[in-house]
Formats: C-alpha cells, structure tokens, sequence
C-alpha cells in the first residue's frame, strides 16, 4: 500500500494562516468558576541573529502544556512578547550605522516569522513590545509609582562599571571570574551619582516567601543566599587617642577573643583618616588599584590577599587589647558595615591575610589549631569549647555565642543586628536605547517627578548616525534642554535610561490588560488570570528577572492594586541545548543550529519533538543533526497511518488488501489497540504534567509499533492517537484530522460489532482530551507457553482468570499433532505461564 508523501512545508504553511485568520488560539473571556491556566514563557530578546535551535525548548514546552490544559477543559492566557531595550541592540546598531528602532523592527519581524513557523499557540492580540511607547510609558509609571513609595532614590556609590560598555552593571550581571556577562570586559569600582530602588526594605518577605512556591530547590536556594539573611551583632571598636570608633558586622562574635587585627575596605570613610602621613602615598595607591578589581575578584577566595597597614591602632572592647588596622580589598563596603574583625584562628581569609603579614593568630577553639568557623564549627557549635576566651573559657560555641552577646549589649560594645547580603537594585544606565527615567531637574538641581500626565516621556528618534556613533541620552542636549521649554527655564531631564530589566521584571502584568492603554493595567483582570500558572525560564534568571519581578508584585500587593503579592506559582527550567561539540550554542562558536534550516529540510513537527526526544527537560543536551532524522521518519509513520484506518469492511477500500496480508481488522485487533491507547492515554498525561516530555515521545514511538504489528486501527482509535499528539506535533495531526473529515462527516459509522460516535468535524486543536478507563490499563490477557518434552511447541493467550482445566485443554488440544498417537505420562500448569505435557 502507499499513501501521498508527507509535504511538510505545504502543511505547515496552510495551518499557520488558517489558524492566524480564524484566530483560534485568542483568550476566551474568563468567568467565575472557570478552569484557567496562564502559561508563561520569558519572552525573548529579537537579537539581529535570530532564533537559533536552543530557543523553541521552552517555546516548545509551554505550548504542549497550554494545548494539554485547553484540552482538558481550562481556559488558557498563553501570550508572546518582546524585550527589546538593551545594550545588545544599541552595539548593533553602532556596528552597522544603523538606528536603533529600525535593527529592533527587524529583529521582531524575523523572530515572528520564526515562532509562526514553530506552531506555538500564542494569543498574538496580546503582543508587547517593551521599546513601544504605549508599554514603557507604565514602565515610568512603575519608577514614579515607587518614588512614591520611598523606593526609587538617587545617590552617589560605588558602582560596577564596564569600561567596553561604558555603563553600570548589577552585581547579577557580573561573572564569577570578574567579567561583565556580555562585554567580557574586567568590571571596575566607579563612584557616581545613581539611582537605585529600594529591594533591601523587602529582603525578609522576599526570603520568607520562597517557602511558599513550587519553584525548584536549587532556584529557591539560589535567590535565598543571593538575599544572604545573616544574624550578629555589630560591635564598635574605638580608634587608640580618638573618640571615633570602627563599627563591624560579625556573624561570629563568639571569638572576638580571638581578634587579632580588624580590616576595613579601601572604600571605608576612615581610610584616609587612619593613614599615617609616611604611608599617604603607598595607600593611595593601594586604593586605586583596588578600585580596578570587581567584587567577585575581590572577595575570590583563591585570589592573594592583599592590604596595607593604616597605621593606626583599635581596642578590643572585649579585652582591651590593641590592634592594628589594616586596609584591605577583600573587605566590600556593601557588605555590613564595610569593616571586619579579624580572627585568624577560625576565618580561612583572615588566617591567610594574618600569615602573610606575620599578624598574630589566637585559636579560640580547643583544638589551639585553625579550624574553620564558617564551615565546621558553626556547624557543630556543641562540639567545639572556647580557649583563650577569658570568662567563657569551657563553654561549648554555642552556649558562648549566646553569653558573648549579652555582654556586649549590656556593656553597650554594641548591638544584636541582622544584615542582608543583597544590596539595592542600580537601575541607571549610561547609554540610549532605553526607557527614560520620568524625573527633571530645577535649575538648582532638585529632582522631581514629571506629571503623570506627561508620560511617556519618549526617547528622542532622531540620531545622528553620521558619526558611526550612537551617543548616550545624557550628551543628547536637544532631549535634556527641552524640559525648559515645558517646566520653566533651567529645567532638565534625567539623562540616564532604566536598566532593561526593570521593563522585563513587570511584562507579564500586561499580558493581562490587552490594548488597555490608559491604565497600567487591567487589575480586574490580573486579579482573575494570576498568579501566572507556570513559567517556563531559564536557571541564570533565578537572581535577576525572578527576584526583581517578585519585587515589584510585593509593591503592588502593597499598594492595594492586586490581591496577591508572589507573581509565578510554578517555575521550571529548561536545560541548555549544546551544540554537537558538546559546548553551548554561540556564534562566536559556530555551533549555532538556525531553526529555519530545520523547518525547512525536516519540518516544525519534526524539531518540536526532537527538542522533547533528547532527553530529561531540565537537563542539558548536545545538538545531533543524525539523531533528528529519526524523529522525521517517525512523523512520516504517523502520516501513514491513514493508510491503517479500519472503518469495517464496507468503508475502507483496503480492507481486503489488509486482511490478505493476514492483518486481523475486527474484534481482537480493536481490543488490542484499545488498551494501548487508553494506557497511553494516561500516561501521556502524567508525563506532561511532570514534564517528561521525553518519555511521551518514547510512549508515541511505541504505540506506532503495535500499530504497524497489528495491522490496523479504527478511525475512533486514531482520532484519540492523534489528539494525543497534536501538543507535540501540531501540523501533521491537523491536517490527518482534516483528512479524515470527509469519511466521518456522516456521524455514526458502523464497525460490525458496535456502532461508535464520531468527534465533531472542527479544528484537532480544539477536541477534548480523551478519557481512559482504569479497567483498560489491567492486563488480563497472558500468553501460556506450551512444551512438550521439553521442546516449546506453541503459545495462545488466555484470560488470566480461567481454570486450571481449562487451560490444559486448550493446550492439548493446541498440540495434537505433536501428541497423535501418544500417551500422555503427565501435565503440569504453572499459573499464567506454562503448561508442561510429557508423553511416553
């Protein structure tokens, strides 16, 4: 037999405009009581490369979830977007003397294209765009919002500057090694006036609530040390023939017997104060080099400690005892209180710091060696007993902690405190291509909101690209003078734009409000279709989009404008996809897969489940061009199933053809296909909801097996088999479920043993997802091998319920050739398994 070859290109093509001009896929309006779900996927960055093959893994997944629950009777927001303000763009642009606007408009036609192309389900009325006006007008709005709030504020810090990029970074946005994620330039200490929102005052929910998402644990953990909760004390050290004192942030005050030095960092107030006259000129430069290196070089603990002595001493105010004062980089001001107490006994830092300048160490453990604090003894407080501790001698860490601290509050050395590793939120940046920051200036330089009524405050479209340069909004003196003529002489706007996580940490918001234009959005809407339901993400966002978007939700909660204050209730990660060298997919690399080359050689149905099929979901996996081929020909299997489809002997034209080549169409072949499909009903079920896209592939794969084994398979069963797969092959299964249409359109069919109802002919993608009986999933049938003197002679199947006797004699009867004129010495029947007959 032989059916027309699969045209994937002419498939697809034909199903992307349909379901484009019946817009199927729309948001229905969603009323109390409904079943609702709302999937979300990060939406993505329209670089000027395009996808490439890595970026449909999450697409792919979110839209086999949206398609699953749409058919399990939920109600579905599933919506796309764009984040397309960022400093990759601009440098673009620059490159290629080209505006801005003009490399993103061409980016997100491209990227539509290539979605389109993918079959994903998306409400495309929802669309946004973060560099549209109509959007990043709330996205001042939010800034003033906060403003407001006492959350947004300008001052003058220490800040990450990218010397390539010219531009402050996050501390999220920083490499370990030191590097800015996307420049790779070394990141230096800059100060300089910036403006920052206010994310300490909300690190205790934002840590406290964690516990209440089905987030993955190394994601909860992540942001949990990234907020970095620490409980201890600051203790004030009084500076020798002064009344100024040091005050330090210990979690270890237990040993503060043990301090032999304290350590301020480069950036401390004090560090030009404490400096000796003689040593002026070699801690300048100390200062200065220090200033160079970025946090994470700075406090790398395989890096070479370095410092510089102040010259200056401290007392102990635990002891009296006199210590130096050392300036050192490994001490951040951001952290604490910008000063430590130095214990070389029990600190790895510390001991390394102490040994290279030849600083005394006191062990305050009593091993009378070094042992580390931080990794074994604040683990095992009861074990370790203090030593060279004064009064606390011989109590054990833990009972000594306690006893320490009320020393020192009641001697007022200082306080019990608790501090927090995370560090307000910079939102400013040097640059052009993003949102500008709704605030002027008077002609004295005070800060003040613009009226909200005035925003958008747009950016200005008119470049010169002549120069090959794109200049940053501050040196734009067309844009900033031209709040004079709209506030009063003197007035200029803020130069700086908003970081572009700022407009992508609130976009989800928005998906909610469709063209709502007047408001921030639709809150009566948010309040029906969130906290979203699943958001698919990758893992390197656990500490920058997902905790800012946690952030501005607390605010609104807070504002009374929703009635929950966690934004995603559900987080996933997709692993990464690595090319075929095993390395992850860059340009730079060459290992880049474009999508385009696959949807046409192969097809969208192909890629989407090649992309589930190559392994566990959160995992990551290398790129096999060999391996895709396999899948390709198992989407052909599928298209071949039309030839298979069993309507009864009067319907289908191969009938004959079918049971000449011995297949059996009736009854038992029904039965057969019947409690494979019902099996694999559920558990492709169960497997989605896990995520397990991978073994639903496996489950298809085998199910077109016992097909093919079989024979045939009713029209019934295969409209059932392919709503099954429409989530991971959407193309292919529309176009069989057309093609069946006009075979079935009559209603009733009569299969000679039972008359079926037949879905209603309309789009696969809008069916019901079928029910499965758990009667069907039991196996009642065995197979009972027969043998005779040893030698296997035959099998037959049997219900496993039947009698012993019975059994046997469908067994001899089975064999009477083998037994013909023998006599039968005895039978033994092991249960559901065997029947041993042994003749003379």
């Amino acid at each position: 037999m032989s059916f027309s070859s699969y045209n994937h290109q002419q498939v697809e093509l034909k199903w992307t405009q349909k379901w484009q001009e019946t817009n199927i896929y729309k948001t229905p309006e969603l009323k109390k009581g409904d079943l609702k779900k709302y999937i979300l996927e990060t939406f993505p960055y329209p670089s000027a490369d395009g996808l490439h093959a890595g970026h449909p893994v999450g697409y792919t997944a979110s839209d086999i979830t949206a398609r699953f629950a749409r058919a399990n009777n939920y109600k579905v927001l599933y919506p796309m977007g764009w984040d397309a303000f960022g400093l990759p763009t601009e440098n673009f642009a620059k490159k290629n003397n080209r505006h801005p606007q003009e490399v993103t408009s061409n980016s997100i036609k491209n990227f539509t294209n290539q979605v389109k192309r993918l079959g994903a389900s998306y409400d495309w009325e929802k669309e946004i765009n973060t560099s549209d006006p109509n959007y990043y007008k709330w996205t001042q709005w939010l800034f003033q919002l906060l403003y407001k709030r006492g959350l947004a504020y300008k001052k003058k810090a220490l800040v990450n500057w990218d010397p390539v990029d010219k531009t402050v970074l996050a501390n999220e946005q920083i490499l370990p090694n030191g590097t800015a994620e996307r420049s790779q330039a070394v990141v230096e200490q800059k100060m300089m006036s910036q403006w920052f929102f206010k994310i300490t005052d909300y690190a205790e929910r934002l840590l406290n609530d964690l516990d209440t998402l089905d987030w993955p644990e190394s994601t909860k953990q992540m942001q949990k040390n990234w907020i970095g909760k620490s409980e201890g004390a600051e203790i004030d050290f009084k500076i020798e023939d002064s009344d100024q004192k040091i005050r330090v942030f210990t979690t270890a005050h237990d040993t503060i017997f043990g301090v032999t030095f304290l350590v301020i960092s480069p950036e401390h107030a004090f560090a030009d104060i404490l400096t000796a006259d003689n040593n002026k000129e070699t801690v300048k430069k100390y200062i200065q080099t220090a200033k160079t290196k970025s946090n994470l070089q700075r406090t790398d603990l395989n890096k070479d400690k370095t410092g510089v002595f102040s010259g200056s001493y401290s007392i102990n105010p635990i002891n009296g005892a006199k210590i130096p004062i050392w300036i050192a980089d490994y001490v951040l001001t951001t952290y604490g209180t910008g000063a430590v107490m130095a214990v070389p006994g029990e600190d790895e830092r510390d001991y390394e710091f102490a040994n290279k300048y030849d600083l005394p160490i006191i062990y305050t453990n009593h091993t009378n060696q070094f042992v580390s604090y931080s990794q074994e003894i604040k683990n095992n407080k009861e074990k370790y007993t203090l030593i060279n501790s004064g009064e606390f001698n011989g109590l054990n860490f833990k009972v000594g902690k306690d006893k320490i601290l009320q020393k020192i509050v009641e001697n007022k050395y200082g306080k019990a405190t608790v501090n927090y590793r995370l560090r307000d939120w910079s939102i400013g940046r040097q640059r052009y291509w993003g949102c500008p920051i709704p605030v002027v200036y008077d002609k004295s330089g005070k800060e003040m909101l613009i009226p909200e009524s005035d925003l958008p405050l747009i950016l200005p479209e008119d470049l010169d690209l002549s120069t090959g340069q794109i200049k940053p909004l501050s040196q734009n003196r067309e844009f900033i003078d031209s709040a004079s003529s709209k506030y009063g002489q003197g007035f200029n706007y803020e130069g700086d734009t908003m970081d572009s996580f700022v407009c992508s940490s609130w976009y989800f918001f928005r998906y909610c409000s469709g063209n709502i234009d007047n408001i921030f959005a639709d809150f009566e809407g948010i309040k029906k279709w969130m906290p979203v339901d699943q958001y698919i993400i990758g893992a390197e966002h656990s500490t920058l989009h997902l905790l800012y978007a946690r952030f501005f939700t607390k605010v609104l909660f807070d504002e009374k404008l929703i009635d929950f204050d966690e934004p995603f209730l559900k987080v996933r990660h997709q692993g990464l996809l690595l090319g075929d060298d095993n390395n992850k997919m860059s340009k730079s690399k060459g290992n880049v897969v474009n999508p385009d080359d696959i949807f046409d050689k192969y097809g969208a149905d192909t890629l989407r489940m090649y992309l589930m099929f190559m392994g566990p979901f959160n995992q990551p996996k290398p790129w096999n061009t060999d391996s895709i081929k396999g899948v390709r020909r198992f989407i052909e299997r599928v298209w071949n199933l039309q030839e298979r489809v069993y309507f009864g002997p009067n319907q289908f034209k191969n009938f004959e053809e079918l049971q000449a080549w011995g297949y059996i169409c009736g009854p038992k072949t029904e039965n057969i296909i019947e409690k494979a499909l019902h099996r694999l009903t559920k558990k492709i079920g169960d497997d989605i909801e896990s995520y397990s896209f991978n073994t639903c592939i496996s489950e298809f794969m085998k199910f077109i097996n016992l097909v093919e084994e079989t024979g045939a398979i009713t029209v019934n069963q295969l409209q059932n088999f392919l709503i099954l797969l429409a989530p991971f092959a959407p193309f292919v299964t529309e176009e069989i479920w057309e093609n069946l249409s006009p075979k079935i359109r009559q209603g009733d069919i009569e299969l000679g043993r039972a008359v079926i109802q037949i879905k209603p002919i309309s789009s696969i993608h809008v069916q019901p997802w079928p029910n499965y009986s758990r009667e069907m999933l039991i196996d009642n049938e065995v197979k009972i091998v027969v043998q005779i003197n040893g030698k296997v002679r035959t099998d037959f199947e049997i219900n496993i319920n039947t009698p012993e006797s019975k059994v046997v004699e469908q067994a001899t009867k089975l064999t009477e050739k083998w037994i013909d004129g023998k006599t039968i010495k005895f039978t033994k029947y092991i249960t559901n398994k065997l029947v041993t007959i042994v003749t003379d």
